[in-house]
């Protein structure tokens, strides 16, 4: 189990953090979050991916279930853009859909810094 499966605050709390967390990195393709967040963001995008290329009406209304109701832009969500352009551009890959980069650690709390990106 990570550290931020265990970390003090609630269930709630942290299933709500990563859904915001996933639905944000399928919009922006690239998010700058602390390194423990990241390490556990990728094994939820991973599973939303998955059922992307899986492509069915089941996995899309279990991808739905998990994203926020965000739109990209005046014309696509998040959902339809993972399932449309994300599933397509990994139909052939077998995973290592997320790239972490190292930055500096925070000023304010020292915490080490990172920027995930889909590749």
């Amino acid at each position: 189990m990570s550290y931020i499966q265990k970390r003090g605050k609630n269930t709630a709390w942290r299933e709500s953090l990563m859904r915001n967390l996933t639905t944000e990195l399928i919009l922006n393709e690239s998010l700058e979050i602390t390194e423990t967040r990241a390490k556990e963001l990728r094994k939820h995008f991973d599973h939303m991916i998955t059922l992307a290329k899986r492509g069915d009406l089941h996995a899309r209304r279990q991808a739905n279930a998990w994203l926020r109701d965000i739109q990209a832009n005046e014309k696509e969500t998040a959902l339809q853009k993972l399932f449309t352009d994300l599933g397509k551009r990994y139909k052939d890959r077998n995973g290592g859909y997320t790239r972490i980069l190292k930055l500096d650690n925070r000023k304010g709390d020292n915490a080490p810094m990172v920027i995930i990106e889909l590749v």
